[in-house]
């Protein structure tokens, strides 16, 4: 199969829902990865047009004395107000489809798995060949984040009711991973899900 031609999956799910672990495991397969957040770290360095744009819009509030950006800043501001949350996805989301685009172009074996944790609003949707959703309960990402992020309860919730609804994000699935359970129950249904995924590479024209 051309690099062109590769399987592409769409891996998503909601905040804390565990997308970076089950990613993990399919690289220990081998199984090459394209990450849009670590493609939205990149395009935000010192330096990059996308962090001038974003300085632009939100004030220099959001921007570190080191002149890096000020993450839990700009969170904080985008989180609760609908209008600039999209107005930072218009300055982040064309890049980032784009770049993510050319990794996976560039990468090879039969299939690849692209990243995207908003897939559920992005058009990249419509570009994945499957999409998988690694999905738990609201308790579990609540937990996490309070957890792993540090946040209060309050805007950890306001950070979930951001995202679409697992509801919605179940509707696009094609194949589930649930991750509210021991790793070791992930990473199984990953090798089984990878065995899918082999087979279904195998029978692209």
């Amino acid at each position: 199969m051309a690099e062109k031609d590769m399987l592409r999956i769409g891996l998503t799910g909601g905040i804390a829902s565990g997308k970076s672990t089950v990613a993990n495991f399919f690289a220990e397969l081998g199984v090459p990865i394209v990450d849009t957040d670590v493609i939205a770290r990149e395009i935000v360095e010192p330096g990059e047009p996308a962090l001038d744009e974003i300085r632009d819009a939100f004030g220099a509030g959001v921007i570190d004395r080191d002149g890096s950006l000020d993450r839990t800043e700009l969170r904080k501001i985008v989180f609760a107000d609908k209008g600039k949350r999209e107005r930072l996805e218009s300055i982040l989301h064309p890049r980032i489809r784009d770049a993510a685009f050319r990794q996976a172009y560039q990468a090879s074996g039969p299939y690849v798995i692209i990243v995207v944790p908003l897939m559920f609003e992005s058009p990249m949707k419509q570009a994945m060949d499957r999409i998988l959703v690694v999905d738990c309960s609201e308790e579990t990402q609540l937990r996490r984040l309070t957890m792993r992020d540090d946040e209060s309860e309050e805007q950890a919730l306001r950070m979930i009711a951001a995202q679409a609804s697992r509801e919605e994000r179940l509707s696009i699935a094609d194949d589930v991973v649930a991750n509210d359970g021991d790793l070791a129950g992930t990473q199984a249904s990953v090798c089984a899900l990878h065995e899918t995924y082999l087979a279904l590479a195998a029978r692209e024209p």
